[in-house]
């Protein structure tokens, strides 16, 4: 029983997301509703805004009064509330059945966040529009903005309990250096040179390119030019190509051995047409009238059933795509030699090769410098209202090249830029007015506390033109030419049609745990993560009655599986902690984690008390970029050289002694660090 909640300081709902259960147990408590709204029974947003209403009121009442908020309580009937301040937005995620504790929920509410500041920009800087753009007026505009908040949500939720990726929060390479080099040869030498070389590309440049085979990196390409893609921005991306092109655990899953025995010559039948004929009994008669003769009657080879019910599937999933010419504005890190930018606008054009691999196409758009103007002029209000709210308070200097002096010659030739002729650039030119009549004009107050609401009102207009520019204006606007995104299709599918089925085997199968048993006898399943690179190396799990394994069948792996998430979760509290080694016997198996640092030669640096994050941050790459803020901070100390930053994750049989456990991490870890074992971006 789960839900999460999205709610402004006067209990008005901005988004929310349940499971059926939570779905039920509110309509068992206030009555039968309808999602629409419309016809006898209210809406069930009405239902939650009532259940959630009390929750909403008493934590504004807290931080009016007392400048202090829930965190996280708890019910008589063990359901577990966790909330969460962002401005004016509060977030609330629920779990009643047991299957999240705290930080699963505190990472949920990140998680969302993360997505909307990726799906809207700087206008997440602006609680007001934030609002606004998260519960639009049009009722099927909300709904359908709501239902696809709701399916990345359950995209990541998925992917978080089925993918060691997500798990770890880490990019999940396919290991195949020669195919990796050849097609990241192919995405710099081919692809992208002609794509930016086109008169089609309606002035967007293709920044960034890579492929992907569900959720594993076959190649990863960026143009000299391009800033790079951070860890948390790419695993954002994969989110939303999995929502868009969602993966089929079924397809793929038959064993090696099972590929095999159909390449094997089968026995020939015929058979009538798919569609039952009207009485049982006519079944089994190869003559049965269907307008055709008995010679014409199809000819097809006998196939597992499995088999059969994966290429069901693989049709399933060629009905219905989405339009794949219509890119997806998405806004990501950028820094560049001007400076850093958190949410620089892109589009993002998912191109899908096969079901389950997929072409993702990054690109810059061409007025991304308006974007970059408006960032600048947010921070330096953001850098004056602190100050004012210190008390540094003063008349403006009248000579000197100052902050202050810059923002007013900068933001006149910036408006001036912009012209008239949108209502949203009216409403900056008009709050600019009033703030230079408050701060430079000689019977104004100055750089006062006076000037602070003029400070807020100018940052919230600015997000407001940041809007109209990238976000409510990115409807309908200039795009690859669907002829140019149909030739960037085929060359690919051209280039990788000979390896299609490999690639979705290898994904199912990317590395197996028969490799290091010999060396490392008694190891049943590592995790190994490289954080400065934001890449991680595990066995695969598979998951499935169907998959077949060293580790045997599902239930087998399943049960590995919950040991393997166990660790995790237990390595990040104590983390959390400031514990950077963690070891624990855990019935018939013996568990590790370690945390170290070293310098881009391998040379294990010394340890030192690391910081603990926040109490409200959830450590991770995802939605708050934990590990970069570590390397930051640890690289203090070692400013003269690059500093890395590695985890490993070891389950051993319980048998081995603990020696030889010990020992074995250490070898593995500098096993795994080997170049060759990790292919290069």
């Amino acid at each position: 029983m789960k839900c999460l909640l999205v709610a402004s300081a006067s209990a008005e709902v901005l988004f929310y997301w349940t499971d059926p259960e939570f779905h039920i147990r509110v309509q068992e408590q206030y009555g039968p509703t309808r999602d629409d709204g419309e016809g006898p029974h209210h809406a069930f947003e009405d239902s939650i805004n009532t259940l959630f209403a009390p929750i909403i009121i008493s934590c504004s009442t807290l931080v009016d009064r007392l400048r202090e908020s829930y965190t996280t309580f708890c019910t008589e009937s063990n359901d577990i509330y966790v909330l969460h301040q962002f401005e004016e937005c509060l977030y609330i995620a629920v779990n009643g059945d047991g299957e999240e504790d705290e930080d699963d929920l505190r990472r949920k509410i990140f998680v969302i966040k993360k997505l909307t500041e990726v799906m809207f920009g700087m206008v997440t800087l602006s609680s007001t529009l934030l609002r606004k753009e998260l519960r639009p007026q049009d009722t099927e505009q909300r709904r359908a903005l709501w239902r696809r908040l709701q399916g990345l949500l359950e995209t990541y939720s998925r992917l978080r309990e089925q993918d060691q990726s997500f798990l770890v929060e880490a990019v999940e390479r396919l290991i195949h250096p020669t195919l990796c080099e050849q097609c990241i040869e192919f995405l710099e030498r081919r692809l992208v040179q002609q794509l930016n070389s086109s008169a089609e590309r309606a002035g967007e440049e293709v920044q960034h390119a890579f492929i992907l085979v569900h959720t594993k990196l076959l190649a990863f390409y960026s143009s000299r030019n391009a800033s790079t893609l951070s860890s948390s921005d790419l695993l954002t991306l994969m989110l939303m190509v999995q929502h868009l092109h969602p993966s089929n655990p079924e397809i793929d899953d038959s064993s090696p051995e099972d590929i095999q025995d159909t390449t094997a010559d089968p026995e020939v039948f015929y058979t009538p047409e798919p569609s039952p004929p009207e009485h049982p009994a006519d079944w089994c008669s190869p003559s049965v009238e269907l307008g055709r003769t008995d010679m014409e009657a199809p000819m097809f080879q006998f196939v597992d059933p499995d088999i059969q019910m994966a290429e069901d599937s693989l049709q399933t999933l060629h009905m219905n795509p989405p339009d794949p010419a219509t890119p997806t504005r998405v806004f990501l890190e950028t820094t560049l030699k001007e400076g850093y930018f958190p949410m620089m606008p892109h589009s993002m054009y998912c191109l899908p090769l096969w079901p389950g691999i997929t072409l993702v196409l990054i690109t810059k758009i061409p007025s991304s410098q308006v974007a970059m103007s408006i960032y600048h002029f947010l921070e330096t209000v953001a850098k004056l209202e602190k100050r004012l709210n210190d008390g540094q308070e003063g008349a403006v200097p009248q000579r000197g090249h100052t902050p202050i002096q810059e923002l007013r010659s900068k933001m006149d030739k910036f408006i001036r830029v912009l012209g008239n002729n949108e209502i949203q650039t009216s409403l900056l030119q008009k709050a600019w007015a009033e703030f230079k009549a408050k701060a430079f004009s000689r019977g104004g107050p100055g750089l006062s506390r006076q000037l602070m609401p003029y400070c807020r009102n100018l940052h919230t207009q600015l997000c407001g033109v940041f809007r109209q520019c990238f976000v409510s204006g990115s409807r309908g606007t200039q795009r690859l030419s669907p002829s140019l995104q149909d030739r960037a299709l085929t060359m690919v599918q051209d280039k990788l049609l000979e390896w299609k089925d490999f690639l979705l085997v290898k994904s199912k199968r990317n590395i197996t745990m028969i490799t290091y048993l010999e060396e490392f006898p008694g190891l049943v399943h590592f995790i190994y993560v490289d954080r400065a690179a934001g890449q991680m190396i595990a066995p695969s799990l598979n998951m499935t009655d169907r998959a077949s394994s060293e580790l045997g069948k599902g239930p087998l792996a399943q049960y590995i599986k919950s040991k393997v998430w166990s660790l995790v979760g237990t390595a990040r509290r104590y983390l959390q902690k400031g514990y950077t080694t963690v070891t624990q016997r855990d019935g018939d198996y013996y568990l590790c984690y370690f945390l170290w640092f070293e310098n881009e030669t391998g040379y294990k640096l010394e340890v030192v008390d690391i910081p603990s994050p926040p109490d409200s941050a959830p450590i991770g790459m995802l939605a708050w970029d934990y590990y970069r803020k570590l390397l930051r901070y640890y690289s203090k100390s070692h400013s003269s050289e690059v500093v890395k930053c590695y985890e490993l994750f070891t389950m051993h049989l319980g048998v081995i002694p603990s020696d030889y456990v010990l020992q074995h991490c250490s070898q593995l870890a500098r096993k795994l660090w080997e170049p060759s074992r990790i292919p290069l971006l």
